[in-house]
Order: C-alpha cells, then structure tokens, then sequence
C-alpha cells in the first residue's frame, strides 16, 4: 500500500493555526488515491537541521516523501532587511552571503531525504502575507534569492517540486502571515495529491506542479 509522509515544518503541521479546522494531513488524505496512506512527520518550527531527527522517525512501511523545509531558516535571517546598508550593492552581497549559506544547508537537506532510496518531492516557500505591503514587498523580493536556490538544486536532480508561491496565491490562503489556513492548507493538499496521482516518479525529471 503506497504510504506518504510529509516532512518540514508548519506548512505542512499547520493545525494550530486553524481554529480547529482540517489541517493539511487530514485534507490530504481526503484527496489521495483509493488505497494510498498518509502520516505527518513535519513539525511545527523546523527547520533544515531537524531533517535528519525526522527521518529517523520515518514508518517502516513509508514509500513516498514530500518535504517542505527552509522557510524558518529563512526567517531567521530576516533581519537583513532592516539592516542599514551602504548601498543597493551592499545589500545585495549580504542577501548573497545568506542565499551561499542557505544553498549549502538545502542541498545537505536535499541529500539526506534521497538518501533514504525514496521517490521524494520538495516544495519552494511561499511568499509572505504581511499586512503592510511595503513589508511584503520587500520580504516577498528577498525571497526570491532563497527559492532561486530550492528550484536551482530540485532540477539539477531530477526532482519534481510543488511551487507553493503559485499554489497558494490569495491572502486568504494564510492564516496569518506565514501560515497555511484551511483554504491553503486545501490547495497544497490537492496539489500534493496530484503530484503522487500523475508524477513517474521512475522517470527521473523534474515536474513542477501548481495546482
């Protein structure tokens, strides 16, 4: 029986933001195939460090992935864009600097999922819903550089992705901010069902999937 485990963060553990509503592993399996399973192995506050204690929980009888990691790694180094600069050329070496660092923890996260002999799936972040839309702007724009490096690794391995800045495209998706509501909990979860519905995973390419 084909069995699904979603590893990462609160994209993917987003019941405490919900009032009590369906969460995204429970929306998922309402979605999936007849016959196929689905455990939550993401946890609230992850970030690409905790990989590895993630997969250490995996069920025995797991035979699919899809990872969502790397946006608290990214909010943690947010700070940059309050930070005073010398100019636009300063900015951006520091925002390189971040986009080196992040690239280097991705792909050891990256390695350590496929490691397990898996076919595995990975999402890029969405973009922040800051109510101020200078904030969001900015935020959305930094952004970019973090999930130029998800997108630029995913595809150099062949690997199919879920481009969650497409898939939840309505403030509405997000329960606050940075975290998926019912609605967007709904639409990754429809989007995670048709990558495991449509994907050759034996084919070895990448497939980006928005909807």
């Amino acid at each position: 029986m084909p069995h699904v485990v979603l590893l990462g963060d609160s994209i993917f553990d987003n019941a405490a933001y919900i009032a009590g509503g369906p969460d995204v592993i429970t929306q998922l399996r309402g979605k999936l195939p007849a016959g196929w399973r689905a455990t939550l192995g993401a946890v609230d506050g992850s970030v690409m460090a905790d990989i590895d204690s993630q997969l250490d929980r995996l069920p025995p009888d797991a035979t699919h992935l899809v990872v969502s990691i790397g946006g608290n790694d990214a909010l943690g180094q947010s700070a940059i864009l309050g930070a005073a600069s010398h100019s636009v050329a300063d900015t951006l070496m520091k925002l390189a600097d971040i986009q080196t660092a992040f690239r280097s923890a991705y792909v050891r996260t990256v390695e350590a999922v496929l490691s397990r002999k898996l076919p595995a799936a990975f999402c890029t972040i969405y973009d922040p819903r800051y109510a101020d839309p200078v904030q969001r702007r900015v935020a959305t724009t930094a952004l970019a550089a973090i999930n130029d490096c998800i997108f630029r690794e995913l595809v150099a391995r062949n690997l199919p992705l879920i481009d969650l800045r497409v898939v939840c495209n309505e403030d509405s998706d997000l329960a606050n901010p940075i975290e998926p509501s019912v609605q967007g909990g709904g639409k990754i979860a429809t989007a995670i069902a048709a990558l495991l519905s449509e994907h050759d995973f034996s084919a070895r390419r990448s497939v980006v999937f928005a909807r």
